[in-house]
């Protein structure tokens, strides 16, 4: 009987150990998380990159971080929107222009189609968002489809034309249409063009002029 009681007592004492030890690494895990999910929160951005995460965790070990984030992901702190690509907010809160300008993951601005078809110089509707920047690439995310095109660093960080509207650099439509004159020279657009001043524009950034379209229209 002696014994019986001196063996419960010890697995009551390993019992209580035990359970102490896991709610202390339950409650150390959950503060790192906290602590992780905070810095994402302090940065004003939604949208990070793989490597933007292990820079901003501190975590060199790749195994490791792919870990983290599926728990993360599993866990709904974070949400995946393809490999390598994480968002605080489920896709459909983000703004889709913002969502392809992060997934190009560097310097880029709206132009060409999305740009001239909001301000009228075309007339088809376009079921892509259209990006000038150093790659050419498209891509789809969830039910939003993109268009990359590459331009030439010299001509890609002229700012001329290009301003910053609802977080996006977006180009005015005298500077889309001379990125689109770049592309495709006969380009045909849908509305009397200033080509004045689109061969000003040329001039300022340095695009090869386009003569045979500067005609009174």
């Amino acid at each position: 009987m002696y014994w019986a009681c001196v063996y419960s007592e010890l697995f009551f004492i390993e019992f209580v150990i035990w359970l102490r030890y896991n709610v202390l690494m339950s409650t150390f895990k959950n503060n790192i998380t906290a602590k992780r999910i905070a810095i994402l929160a302090t940065k004003n951005e939604r949208l990070f990159h793989i490597k933007d995460l292990a820079n901003l965790w501190n975590i060199q070990n790749k195994n490791t971080l792919r870990v983290t984030l599926k728990r993360y992901a599993d866990e709904k702190l974070i949400y995946r929107i393809y490999r390598g690509f994480y968002s605080l907010s489920p896709i459909r809160d983000i703004d889709p222009i913002l969502l392809g300008v992060k997934a190009l993951h560097g310097f880029c601005y709206l132009s060409t189609e999305t740009v001239l078809y909001h301000s009228g110089y075309i007339s088809q509707v376009i079921d892509y968002n259209t990006f000038v920047s150093s790659k050419s690439l498209s891509f789809t995310i969830g039910e939003t489809n993109f268009k990359s095109r590459q331009l030439s660093d010299k001509y890609l960080y002229n700012p001329d034309g290009i301003s910053m509207v609802n977080e996006v650099l977006t180009a005015t439509p005298e500077r889309a249409i001379c990125d689109m004159l770049y592309f495709n020279s006969n380009y045909n657009f849908d509305k009397p063009v200033d080509w004045e001043k689109i061969r000003s524009m040329q001039k300022k950034i340095q695009y090869p002029l386009t003569p045979h379209r500067y005609v009174a229209t």
